[in-house]
């Protein structure tokens, strides 16, 4: 998968050599114009995991900035206002990652969005705890973590 990513790269710059044009949308257009010359190329020879994992990484990216930002207002909606209406507690999410990276990712990820914090994972791997600021439903924190973050790890890594 290095290999296809950096033809892509060459693509690219093989586009911006071209155009004669060094800015920052001729770089963007020319990753994308590679992208879209090994899509067709991998399509007709079945595929390939390049291809399909790229468009999964940006999504994720999205993904995350997406939860990022509205946890922000979140937590600094409830540092603003007078009352306090958190309801703080720890919950055991059931794990479906298995590997060390697919662990970790997902513990970080967590981490990393405002509000929440990967506390421990049990000694067989298949539970992570996680301190909440906001635990109005487990069940559906749960089902947000699994549906979100793990999911599109999970798509990613497999």
């Amino acid at each position: 998968m290095r290999s296809q990513f950096l033809t892509n790269i060459l693509l690219m710059l093989m586009w911006v050599f071209l155009t004669g044009s060094y800015e920052v949308s001729s770089f963007s257009f020319g990753f994308f114009i590679g992208f879209l010359i090994m899509w067709i190329i991998g399509s007709q020879k079945g595929g390939n995991k390049y291809v399909k994992i790229l468009p999964r990484v940006i999504s994720f990216l999205f993904y995350f900035l997406y939860a990022v930002i509205v946890a922000n207002l979140q937590v600094a909606y409830e540092v603003m206002t007078p009352n306090l209406n958190v309801k703080p507690g720890i919950i055991k999410i059931p794990l479906d990652v298995e590997t060390n990276v697919e662990i970790s990712l997902l513990a970080n990820l967590i981490t990393l969005t405002p509000g929440t914090l990967s506390i421990d994972v049990s000694d067989d791997k298949k539970v992570l705890y996680v301190h909440t600021m906001y635990v109005d439903d487990k069940d559906k924190f749960i089902h947000d973590i699994k549906r979100g973050f793990e999911r599109r790890i999970l798509l990613i890594t497999r």
